[in-house]
């Protein structure tokens, strides 16, 4: 389908439960929902559930769907967003296992970025696959068996990661073209060793941390990359490539 709803008659499955990363859901489903798809909340209790801007709590967001109440049957692809509490929460759930499991069987499509892989780990999906997350479970993801790669976005097959926030605009893109059934953009995977650990954290957390007890950072950031991940899925839809530069500087 061409245009900007090439996801009609999709329905995509975001499963999530309390201390998901705010802007890891909000600007994925907005890009989904723009292009046209219909998105559900599945989480593990009903209800609502928080979401958190880093370390600091952020909204509620209404639950549809319990997940002994659905199938991947149900769906035509699954989002698990990130966050530090999220994943790990979801990783102790037999039913959330089983239910991201059932994707991965089905080949259905998976797309999760952050400290989401964790929840795949778990699953026991990663062993021969290639994929990013987080830097700093790095090491989770290659003792569960894949190929860990230090960039923004990473397309194996039905699965594609991203590093985190920074990396929204690369990943909404990414996301669509996965679920639309598109070219990956990063070509054919031939890395068969992960990238090293890194020297140093992060300095994304290092810095927001020190920014948020100041200013209201945390929302201004979430605004900015909601509003990034709609222009995504925008310009890509419409056939067109963004640079890292672009992304980069829209992230920021």
């Amino acid at each position: 389908m061409t245009g900007r709803k090439k996801l009609v008659g999709q329905r995509i499955a975001v499963l999530a439960a309390d201390g998901f990363e705010k802007v890891e859901l909000t600007a994925p489903v907005a890009a989904l929902r723009a292009a046209g798809a219909e998105v559900d909340i599945v989480s593990l209790k009903s209800g609502k559930i928080r979401g958190m801007n880093l370390h600091q709590p952020a909204d509620l967001v209404p639950v549809d769907w319990t997940v002994d109440e659905v199938s991947a049957r149900d769906y035509d692809g699954l989002l698990i967003p990130g966050g530090f509490m999220n994943p790990d929460a979801l990783r102790q759930s037999s039913e959330a296992r089983d239910f991201v499991r059932a994707f991965d069987l089905l080949d259905k499509p998976i797309a999760t970025l952050c400290h989401g892989p964790w929840v795949l780990a778990s699953a026991g999906l990663l062993s021969g696959r290639t994929l990013t997350s987080w830097p700093g479970v790095r090491d989770d993801m290659v003792h569960a068996g894949a190929t860990w790669l230090d960039q923004e976005v990473v397309r194996d097959g039905n699965l594609v990661t991203s590093r985190g926030p920074q990396d929204m605009v690369p990943f909404v893109r990414e996301m669509v073209q996965l679920y639309a059934g598109g070219p990956a953009s990063n070509g054919a995977l031939r890395r068969r060793h992960s990238d090293p650990q890194r020297e140093s954290p992060s300095a994304v957390t290092g810095a927001a941390m020190r920014w948020m007890p100041r200013s209201p950072i945390g929302a201004m950031l979430g605004l900015a990359l909601l509003g990034a991940g709609v222009l995504a899925v925008s310009r890509a839809n419409n056939g067109e490539r963004i640079s890292a530069t672009e992304a980069r500087g829209a992230s920021e």
